[in-house]
């Protein structure tokens, strides 16, 4: 496949945001722009199809839509596993917003989280209404083209129901007419489509991949994914559904946890054999343009959660957003886990490293995206090109989730037992009961600082205890309020959400 990037006049997405670029290369979403092509005469043949997956591949990239919203860094603020941090509370105010739940509808990351998911449900979209249409597709290509997408508008469309509750659902092409008219649906159609959506998809994909097709969708990972929809629905009598769908996962040969947790996040251990969603990014593109952050490969999330004005070995100077919480460090100081999720930023100074304190300043910092020197890019702008991914699902997390329905449910006891365990016994701790309680804590001790904790504490009913003291509230603070943009654009059509 020749190495190229076509520029493609999209259609406006729902309903502020703008679609950008579709890509190919021999690199999976690394590429060079060349040439330009309009949308209706695009999707021809082969290449151009595979281009347009390409495109709806690289939303999941995307850390810069209205506003810096990269999911670990801003779930990790809004949960009890960090703070906002930055210089002050004007630096990144809508992360002081989630952080402190002062959200309203115009302050907070609502606005990029909706764009950024819109716009993937748009191309996704597209790209299915234009597949039919292609010539010269064989059959295996336009089957699996088929299922990655639909998995990929799942994908999309799982982040905006927990996010935001009730959202349009839109499954085509909207009208220009139409195009601000579109009301939302009740969180469960929403869920109902996502699961459609999977359920179709995941048998079509393949089981694992050549290296060449990393950062592509498995059948694991839409299995996954679709074991975490049913159980985020809390219903107890699908329980068994969910434990099934992630037992299929939890035994497959494809995956492993890893003998030493601190290899997990190793840049230099790129899709290791316990990861199941992984989000590529790298410093191919040699990104340097500050105000479209979206058009690069990099990750600036590590530069974020970085010490500010850092000065010493092993890491580079971030900019000391979300600084760990002491409720945090204390629960793990004794954890094995530890030296490999957080950095004690005391310890460094005993050895001589230097930084600046900045707001909310706890002297812990994240250590499974940091901004280690040795991965620090030498081509374009280093902070926006760190070439680190993320692991958005992974073995340890479907262990967990399986044990957690398999108690749930009434399952097999002794599996469950045997799954926490197993989790546990990688970093040589002992075995404890495998009730409900355990398994939480023992997913926020796992899974620290990787996006997952704000979620638990609500779908566990758990959020208000334990982030009412740092302002949230019940009945309201479970999902972010509607961008006001977006109600306005649409003449209220939209209804904002119950308490903002």
């Amino acid at each position: 496949m020749t190495q190229k990037r076509t520029y493609i006049k999209w259609l406006p997405v729902l309903f502020g945001g703008l679609l950008t670029t579709a890509s190919c290369s021999k690199s999976f979403l690394e590429l060079q722009p060349r040439g330009t092509e309009l949308e209706d005469n695009f999707y021809q043949n082969q290449e151009q199809v595979f281009q347009g997956l390409v495109s709806v591949y690289d939303v999941m990239q995307w850390g810069n839509s209205g506003g810096y919203t990269m999911k670990m860094p801003l779930l990790s603020a809004a949960s009890d596993d960090a703070y906002a941090g930055g210089s002050d509370a004007s630096d990144q105010p809508s992360w002081v917003a989630y952080d402190n739940f002062t959200l309203d509808a115009f302050r907070g990351p609502q606005l990029g989280l909706w764009q950024k998911n819109f716009t993937g449900v748009y191309r996704a979209n597209l790209l299915l209404s234009k597949i039919e249409k292609a010539t010269n597709l064989t059959a295996a290509f336009k089957t699996r083209v088929i299922a990655e997408t639909k998995t990929l508008r799942a994908y999309f469309y799982f982040d905006l129901v927990r996010f935001f509750g009730r959202v349009p659902l839109i499954l085509g092409a909207v009208p220009t007419s139409e195009l601000y008219s579109q009301k939302q649906a009740e969180a469960t159609a929403i869920y109902a489509q996502i699961e459609k959506d999977l359920k179709e998809a995941r048998a079509d994909l393949p089981t694992t991949l050549p290296v060449s097709e990393y950062a592509r969708l498995t059948k694991g990972a839409a299995t996954a994914i679709l074991g975490k929809v049913i159980l985020y629905q809390n219903n107890n009598g699908r329980m068994a559904e969910a434990a099934a769908l992630l037992k299929e996962v939890n035994t497959s040969a494809a995956y492993r946890l890893l003998p030493n947790f601190g290899d997990i996040f190793r840049a230099d251990n790129k899709f290791n054999a316990e990861s199941i969603l992984e989000i590529p990014h790298s410093n191919l593109a040699a990104w340097g343009d500050w105000g479209w952050i979206n058009g690069g490969e990099g990750n600036v999330a590590a530069q974020f959660v970085g010490a500010a004005d850092y000065s010493g070995p092993l890491y580079s100077g971030g900019w000391g957003f979300c600084p760990i919480t002491e409720d945090l460090a204390n629960v793990m100081k004794n954890d094995p886990r530890f030296q490999h999720t957080i950095i004690d930023g005391n310890a460094m100074k005993a050895q001589g490293a230097k930084y600046n304190a900045r707001y909310q300043n706890t002297d812990y910092f994240v250590r499974k995206y940091a901004p280690v020197t040795a991965f620090r890019s030498s081509v374009g702008t280093a902070e926006i090109n760190w070439p680190i991914n993320e692991i958005e699902i992974r073995l340890a997390d479907t262990y967990l989730l399986e044990a957690e329905a398999l108690v749930r449910g009434g399952g097999d006891a002794a599996r469950s037992q045997y799954l926490l365990d197993t989790v546990r016994r990688r970093v040589n701790l002992p075995s404890i009961p495998a009730n409900l309680d355990n398994i939480y804590q023992e997913r926020r001790l796992e899974l620290a600082t990787e996006g997952h904790r704000f979620f638990d504490l609500v779908r566990s009913g758990k959020a208000a205890a334990v982030l009412g003291p740092r302002g949230y509230k019940a009945n309201k603070n479970e999902v972010l309020p509607i961008p006001q943009q977006e109600i306005d654009i649409t003449n209220k059509v939209l209804e904002q959400n119950k308490g903002y």
